[in-house]
């Protein structure tokens, strides 16, 4: 009989589901999917051609079950895609077609929180052709910036709701898992029904945010170009794969200072705050949670 989740995370990036994720995998009692953003159930990768499909290569039911085929005793099996949420018309189809009784979690972060980390994820590893400012991206491509569009989480969350009903969500906030994470994670145990007792060891951080000293080194070093070819090439003959790559991470590291040296301005803060206000009292009134914070400096 196919194995497959009894939960799982939807939602939303860079609100520590990956720390969650880590944590989950911690627990004898669960199993968590070997590759954390799987995908699957973001939406049919079958009917989009080859070059298109899921970048993991899980395109069929068949696929996304040989992920569970380790499955033993344990009470809960679970994966956290969080472009779940973001996609949310197509993947609530696929998880009631492939896992409608699955137990179903949402992480939200405040919005604009959110929008600087996907920016400075964005700049670390020199995702796309050209570095869009973010006061760019409020005031002329909010529309059409991913980084800024998954920050709107008031519809995706209510079409959720209606068609799951709340005994099946649980919505949790990214402040509480950084105020205190034994706490935070202790809710999801109860929620998934495993030993509440069991402890995490949350002085694991992951993903640290930080950006580059030198743009233009970081783009040789994160994106393909002949440079990179030439240098990895020559390395080929003295150095085993692992070692290279070792090699090119202690670079981009030295390359690498605290966020903190890219601060996000208040007149950024203020833009996206006004951008995201209607949407955050919506989602306040939604999940009876006070949500003032998010909109203050």
């Amino acid at each position: 009989m196919m194995k497959l989740p009894t939960f799982l995370i939807v939602g939303v990036q860079k609100a520590g589901t990956t720390s969650i994720y880590n944590y989950l995998q911690e627990h004898p009692q669960v199993f968590m999917s070997r590759i954390k953003e799987t995908n699957f159930l973001e939406q049919d990768w079958s009917s989009f051609p080859p070059e298109k499909q899921n970048k993991n290569g899980i395109v069929t039911i068949e696929d996304y079950a040989a992920l569970f085929t380790d499955v033993r005793d344990e009470i809960a099996i679970g994966e956290a895609s969080p472009n779940y949420l973001f996609h949310y018309e197509s993947s609530a189809a696929r998880i009631k077609k492939y896992v409608p009784d699955a137990k179903l979690i949402v992480v939200l972060r405040n919005p604009v929180e959110r929008a600087y980390s996907d920016y400075l994820m964005h700049i670390r590893d020199a995702i796309g052709t050209q570095i869009i400012s973010l006061s760019e991206q409020v005031e002329k491509r909010a529309h059409k910036s991913f980084m800024i569009r998954k920050g709107f989480y008031a519809t995706p969350l209510k079409y959720y709701l209606d068609q799951f009903g709340t005994e099946q969500i649980k919505v949790c906030l990214y402040d509480d898992l950084c105020r205190n994470s034994e706490q935070f994670m202790k809710g999801i145990y109860t929620y998934i029904g495993v030993d509440t007792e069991f402890k995490p060891d949350v002085s694991k951080k992951v993903q640290q945010a930080k950006v580059p000293k030198n743009q233009a080194i970081n783009n040789l070093l994160q994106r393909k170009n002949p440079l990179r070819t030439f240098a990895a090439n020559t390395l080929k003959t003295v150095m085993p794969l692992e070692a290279r790559q070792k090699f090119r991470d202690r670079l981009i590291n030295i390359n690498s200072q605290s966020k903190k040296e890219m601060p996000l301005t208040t007149e950024d803060s203020q833009k996206l705050i006004n951008l995201y206000q209607e949407d955050i009292l919506k989602l306040q009134d939604l999940i009876n949670r006070d949500l003032s914070g998010w909109l203050q400096q």
